[in-house]
């Protein structure tokens, strides 16, 4: 089953001085030594003492979570085949992992970090879609291997807030430059990285292959035939099941590069246009038709528009109907003639747009929040709005000018923005890791 898969390290080194804010941790921990010492700590299942096997800061590592741990691991290698490691070793591994996962999980209890069953149960369901199955399905699934349904949330829950925690912590330590961007885009991984995907369809129609010369024409006829009529408008699919002669199959090949592609095809692709079928191909296998469903990363052209907007919000002093009535009057006046730029510098309380007249630049889809961008869609160029509520306020806009723009070489600057950090990310994350170990008060028993 595909779950979630732990950030695990076995670095394991010595505290090289502890700073002053772990002292209180020192002398917590031995407080709760003493505790769990002479007060009974009965587990649940076993009714026996529990065991202290490591001290971590404020906090205390049980032989049972350990134990549970390597249970895990080895009913994984079991259902993989592989051999059983050595169990010294593997258990050393896991209390390394253990601690270091502690360590990290009191870091984001002091940092408030929470997540909501709201938002762990979409997790949960999200990893059942992930496996074609619904959630009912899902539990099923998990008790049918042997595990508890509320235990595997809990530690969806515990892998996401592990995540969170490294991701805020890791990702202000890794900066990546213009000129390595550059340098990259320029280098022959870079092209490779960047190049540009494509989602074609794919139909063979076979040539027997103990057929003779006129098996090869008809299947040749019947994909001439077939690509006129998509040609001329007919759709696809319907056109290559509905053939009445043969059962075809149509593939859907996915997102690939033109590299990762049919050979017969591969070079074909940079060629077409979005939603074009070639003219069929011949190979020894038969007649192959393709489609260009969609491609990204080449020629991305998207609608952009230019407007700016005045902002008021409800107050004490003024309720929402009385801010959108005062609104209204301001639309008014610009309607009548009065500079929009200049009513937007004087009443809009918009603190990033006011000073420059209310201009919001140029924007892409998505950019603003949906009611925003519904507003803008429906006002033509040269025009102002209604008036319009979104969680911010009241609003009006005015519409300066719209363009188609290509954005194909941005996006491929964030492509490499995003490999780069990627790969800075893995060498950044062991290094915070082994740095909060060592910062960290461990005392393992």
């Amino acid at each position: 089953m595909k779950i979630l898969n732990k950030i695990s390290s076995s670095n394991s080194t010595s505290v090289n001085g502890t700073p002053y804010v772990r002292i209180f941790g020192r002398w917590l921990a031995a407080i709760l030594t003493v505790f769990f010492i002479y007060s009974p700590a009965v587990s649940a299942k076993e009714g026996s003492l529990e065991k202290i096997i490591a001290i971590v800061d404020d906090d205390v590592l049980l032989a049972s979570e350990l134990n549970e741990r390597v249970e895990q691991i080895l009913n994984k290698i079991k259902q993989s085949g592989q051999q059983d490691p050595p169990m010294d070793q593997l258990k050393k591994d896991i209390l390394d992992q253990l601690i270091l996962e502690n360590i990290q999980m009191q870091l984001a209890r002091r940092a408030g970090l929470r997540i909501s069953d709201a938002q762990l149960t979409a997790s949960v369901e999200r990893i059942a879609r992930q496996n074609n199955m619904t959630l009912d399905q899902f539990r099923e699934a998990l008790k049918a291997e042997g595990q508890s349904y509320i235990s595997f949330r809990e530690q969806v829950r515990k892998d996401t807030i592990l995540q969170q925690i490294q991701k805020g912590n890791v990702n202000q330590r890794i900066k990546v430059t213009p000129q390595e961007i550059t340098n990259f885009l320029e280098s022959e991984e870079g092209a490779s990285v960047t190049a540009p995907e494509y989602r074609m369809l794919h139909t063979l129609i076979p040539i027997p292959a103990k057929g003779d010369g006129t098996a090869a024409e008809k299947a040749q006829q019947l994909a001439d035939e077939l690509f006129e009529k998509i040609k001329n408008g007919q759709d696809y699919a319907k056109t290559i099941r509905s053939n009445g002669q043969i059962e075809l199959s149509i593939s859907d090949l996915g997102w690939r590069k033109s590299k990762d592609l049919p050979g017969i095809f591969s070079g074909l692709a940079a060629t077409l246009e979005k939603n074009e079928t070639a003219a069929p191909l011949k190979s020894d296998g038969g007649y192959h038709l393709v489609k260009l469903l969609d491609k990204r990363g080449d020629g991305e052209i998207i609608p952009q528009t230019k407007a700016s907007h005045i902002l008021l919000k409800p107050s004490a002093i003024r309720d929402d109907k009385e801010t959108e009535a005062a609104l209204e009057a301001l639309r008014q006046r610009a309607i009548n003639g009065e500079d929009f730029s200049e009513l937007a510098r004087e009443h809009s309380e918009d603190i990033g747009s006011a000073a420059e007249g209310g201009d919001l630049g140029w924007t892409s889809p998505g950019q603003m929040v949906p009611v925003f961008q519904n507003a803008m869609e429906l006002t033509k160029a040269g025009e102002i709005s209604s008036v319009f509520r979104s969680q911010f306020g009241w609003h009006v806009l005015r519409v300066a000018e719209r363009r188609d723009e290509d954005v194909t070489d941005r996006l491929r600057d964030n492509m490499a923005h995003s490999f780069i950090h990627k790969r800075k990310y893995d060498d950044e994350l062991q290094s915070w890791l082994q740095k909060i170990r060592d910062e960290a008060y461990v005392d393992v028993k």
